[in-house]
């Protein structure tokens, strides 16, 4: 099973385990950096043969849970299954993230933070092989409500290390490749469910 449907089931069962917690669900377009000190040779260059790193493209889908409520900072977690492409070569990560946002500014945007980790899956321009690694990163965006159920992601920036396929993991071949740096940046809508400020209030005994 691909990891985005894996995701989807995941965050449909946490809305109907919590129809009234506040969800925001995106998919929004995304570019990537991503490069290595060591450059790659062979069919499982990555980047292709000789290079050392590219800009990639793709698409940004997940959703937060916020697990505290009301109008101050809260925290949550954050699940995202992010897909970039370049020259034929694919990268697509799945992560999880500790997700912190702080109270709205004087001017109603809403800064917050996420500390992720994941699986990544890539496969060179050339090769049909598929290698499953590591992922990490930090991320730090705004957020800007335009009504109750909408939020302008004005931008999301974020910094971390991937490991991708090349040919010392396939064919042992050296030097050793190892982790690339990558730099991410994506903006777009976020879509919130729930009822912002925490759960309903008790009616008022009329008695």
């Amino acid at each position: 099973m691909r990891l985005r449907y894996v995701l989807a089931a995941v965050l449909l069962a946490a809305v109907a385990a919590s129809a009234r917690a506040q969800v925001g669900v995106y998919i929004n377009p995304v570019v990537e950096h991503i490069g290595n000190s060591t450059a790659d040779t062979g069919p499982f260059a990555f980047f292709g043969d000789g290079q050392r790193s590219g800009i990639f493209g793709g698409l940004d889908f997940g959703a937060y849970y916020d697990v505290t409520h009301g109008p101050g900072m809260k925290f949550g977690v954050d699940a995202r299954d992010t897909i970039v492409h370049r020259n034929n070569a694919s990268l697509n990560v799945f992560s999880l993230a500790a997700r912190i946002e702080s109270r709205p500014t004087a001017f109603g945007f809403r800064p917050y933070a996420e500390l992720s980790a994941g699986a990544a899956v890539s496969k060179a321009p050339v090769s049909l092989v598929h290698t499953l690694q590591g992922q990490y990163a930090l991320y730090g965006g705004i957020d800007y409500p335009l009504n109750r159920h909408v939020d302008f992601r004005v931008i999301e920036v974020g910094i971390g290390s991937v490991t991708t396929t090349n040919s010392y993991i396939n064919a042992g071949q050296k030097p050793a490749i190892g982790a690339s740096g990558l730099v991410h940046i994506s903006s777009g809508l976020v879509f919130r469910f729930g009822v912002p400020g925490g759960p309903p209030k008790k009616p008022k005994n009329p008695y």
